[in-house]
């Protein structure tokens, strides 16, 4: 099951004709704690492959520090650079106090507890009594691991001075709107804005404004890539899964569904709004004024969920090296997998058919 039906070349609107070697692509990291991972296997994949110009990244969350990361490896040393930058990313993730990088309080982790004791009640009453904390209060000292993380493994000025677009998103609390911040304006607070959980770490302060995780309200922004001269084909690479087969029933279940839906939405919804543009313009019923401020974005994904169908929400804050590798390596699969059956279609058409599950 998927949230996109892939286009087959039967339904393909023209021939698909050879491109250039390296054809130029916008990349969307949507955002997960430690499932991160998978999109480091992901990017590392298409960066030995070495076929995509990546010109931009739109991002959230985990997938903001990856996209970081792969600007910064770009800019300093190529795609081998990317390579390493990633690997170094997720090495001092492993590095800097384990499981708590993401937020998590061992009570959530489900690393090392059997299934019978998370399932319990008296599991689901220790959670509830923990959430019921603040942050300000169990951390009055603010404390963020995370911060380490990035400030040892990003070259934050090589991402401002970057050719290659950098767009974070995160969400201001105060005024509940999303905020996008372009590459001039990343730093290592920027990043922790995007990925601050607000029942885990105090909000992040950014010239006045607190600010919460950005996966909220745009998880990852796409609107940013069709207002800026950047390519018009869009890779989305997901890491919450959009459907499941069975209804969720066991308390933890209920929970783990329902953060993912709430973490999808907002993707949801630009991905409709892209639907309705795109029958516009294949039906020709934008006027000739119109068609000036409308693209027509191709659209590709590498979902997730197929490959991470089968862990838990708990399994977003581990981050053991060995779960990490795991991770990666399904991400190298799913980017193998997508080389093989859409690389073709990238400047030609979408390789997903949004119109399918939106239009």
């Amino acid at each position: 099951m998927a949230l996109f039906k892939r286009k087959t070349r039967a339904e393909a609107a023209q021939p698909v004709v050879a491109g250039p070697a390296r054809r130029p692509i916008c990349l969307a990291l949507q955002g997960g704690g430690a499932h991160g991972a998978f999109q480091w296997g992901v990017l590392d994949r298409l960066l030995e492959a070495d076929v995509l110009d990546i010109r931009a990244v739109t991002a959230s969350s985990a997938g903001a520090m990856n996209g970081a990361a792969l600007v910064s490896g770009l800019a300093t040393g190529g795609t081998d650079g990317a390579r390493a930058a990633l690997d170094r990313l997720w090495r001092e993730t492993n590095q800097s106090g384990g499981k708590n990088v993401f937020g998590d309080s061992s009570i959530w982790s489900n690393a090392l507890t059997p299934g019978w004791l998370k399932d319990s009640a008296f599991w689901r009453a220790g959670e509830t009594l923990a959430l019921s904390m603040s942050p300000y209060e169990f951390n009055p000292f603010n404390l963020n691991p995370l911060k380490r993380v990035l400030d040892a493994s990003i070259d934050f000025e090589a991402v401002r001075n970057s050719e290659v677009k950098l767009f974070v998103a995160a969400t201001a609390v105060r005024h509940a709107r999303s905020r996008v911040f372009r590459s001039g304006e990343i730093t290592d607070q920027v990043l922790l804005a995007s990925a601050c959980l607000p029942h885990l770490f105090q909000a992040v302060e950014i010239e006045g404004e607190p600010y919460w995780d950005g996966g909220y309200l745009a998880n990852p922004p796409l609107w940013p890539l069709f207002y800026e001269d950047t390519p018009n084909d869009v890779l989305l690479v997901t890491l919450n899964a959009f459907e499941r087969a069975d209804t969720p029933k066991a308390a933890g279940d209920i929970v783990d569904r329902l953060n993912e839906v709430v973490f999808n939405a907002p993707l949801v919804a630009e991905l409709r709004a892209v639907a309705f543009v795109q029958e516009l313009i294949e039906q020709g019923r934008l006027t000739s004024s119109a068609q000036d401020r409308y693209r027509n974005v191709l659209m590709h994904a590498i979902e997730a969920d197929s490959w991470l169908g089968d862990l838990s929400l708990g399994s977003k804050f581990n981050t053991e090296w060995s779960f990490l590798n795991d991770l990666k390596a399904r991400g190298r699969a799913a980017a193998d997998d997508w080389l093989s059956h859409c690389l073709a279609e990238v400047g030609v058409q979408s390789s997903v058919d949004l119109q399918a599950r939106f239009g």
